[in-house]
């Protein structure tokens, strides 16, 4: 016999979507539970982004995250866009009058964490054959089981915040969901490494042997970037060919800074660009990569997720406080409306500055033309900053 609780909103999915969302409905008196499939540990050993928009800093702060972030983190007020061997630099604040902040995902992470624990709020780890029932109806039901014992929980309404592969999205009939996927021929091998940042400011590279990131964790840590084939491995890159192939399609002054060490962690991210439609179904809302991914070129992953909470749990505070929906019924059509935003924002930074070896000659020459084009045009150069700390929610 199953064990049986009762919350308002239960939540699959500890990772910042889950958190955050788990976090501000707390702030307006909604009792919430949230379920992970993996260990504590695990979710805070993940290394993910590190870029947050000023929409997200706000919607930290007003979660009551925000100091450690404020403390530790770094304001960014541009970047640098590096083609043909120069560094050009896009002033963001000066174009778009907002900035951006690097503080890792891991780090958010934290903050939520324990703000959570600190609110007493539940939280389950390692919740095994974790199920969705009945989202249709006006009591769906999460099941789950937690060190062999089966549990049941009622509840309001249900946020799917447990990722590309969880189990709210597949738990949806295919006939009631539409996805639209690209999937890149190429991925990046990731490098995090105790060494002091090339540039205090991101710097992007075109290169005629393929894209390049250098980005920074901290004044100490640097998170370093190169597209790679999709089938290379990890072990395909040691840490001499990486810094070797770096130093290639940097500029000259920048690859003769740059400061090489061993790497404390390493990865390979394959590039995608998925959608679903609609993100309700019934009393099921899914939010963050469950709904949607973007290749990291524009830095949109968390903070799209932010943006999807902003709206969900706007709807649900609304809904407990006037029982009104109007919200909840909206809430599909706002957050996509700016996830596709956002996808066309990061399939064109993917298509300008990465190797496509199918395009040939002619698509290098009509990057370069557009790179040229962006550096001469300064309405060109606000497209670009406006979309790249932020559309407004």
């Amino acid at each position: 016999m199953a064990t049986k609780n009762r919350v308002q909103v239960a939540i699959i999915g500890s990772g910042p979507a889950g958190l955050l969302l788990g976090q501000l409905l707390h702030l307006a008196g909604i009792d919430t539970i949230i379920l992970e499939r993996r260990s504590k540990d695990y979710v805070l050993g993940r290394v993910r982004a590190g870029l947050l928009e000023q929409g997200t800093v706000d919607l930290l702060d007003r979660a009551g995250v925000g100091k450690r972030l404020h403390a530790q983190g770094l304001v960014h007020e541009g970047l640098d866009v590096c083609f043909g061997g120069v560094r050009h630099r896009v002033d963001l604040h000066a174009l778009s009058g907002r900035k951006v902040t690097i503080y890792g995902q891991t780090e958010v992470t934290r903050d939520l964490m324990d703000a959570r624990e600190a609110a007493g709020a539940k939280t389950v780890y390692e919740a095994e054959d974790v199920s969705v029932h009945d989202v249709g109806g006006a009591r769906p039901k999460v099941r789950y089981r937690k060190d062999g014992a089966g549990h049941e929980i009622e509840c309001d309404f249900i946020a799917g915040c447990d990722g590309f592969h969880g189990v709210c999205r597949g738990s949806v009939p295919a006939s009631s969901i539409a996805c639209y996927e690209r999937v890149y021929p190429f991925g990046w091998i990731g490098v995090l490494s105790d060494t002091p940042p090339v540039s205090h400011e991101l710097i992007y590279v075109h290169h005629e042997r393929g894209f390049a990131l250098c980005t920074m964790r901290s004044h100490t840590r640097s998170r370093l970037y190169l597209q790679c084939p999709i089938e290379d491995e990890v072990e395909d890159w040691p840490d001499e060919r990486f810094w070797d192939e770096l130093r290639r399609r940097l500029d000259p002054a920048t690859a003769a800074a740059l400061v090489s060490g061993p790497s404390i962690e390493k990865s390979i991210t394959p590039l995608r660009s998925f959608v679903a439609e609609p993100v309700r179904f019934g009393r099921l809302f899914l939010a963050g990569d469950a709904a949607h991914i973007v290749p990291p070129t524009g830095a949109k992953g968390l903070n799209l997720a932010a943006s999807d909470v902003h709206y969900l749990s706007g709807a649900l505070t609304e809904h407990y406080a006037s029982g009104k929906t109007a919200e909840l019924d909206a809430y599909s059509a706002r957050a996509l409306q700016r996830v596709w935003k956002a996808e066309r924002f990061s399939w064109w930074m993917t298509h300008l500055l990465h190797r496509f070896p199918e395009n040939g000659a002619f698509g290098t020459k009509i990057q370069l033309a557009e790179l040229d084009y962006l550096f001469s045009s300064r309405a060109a150069q606000i497209s670009l900053a406006e979309n790249y700390v932020g559309l407004p929610y």
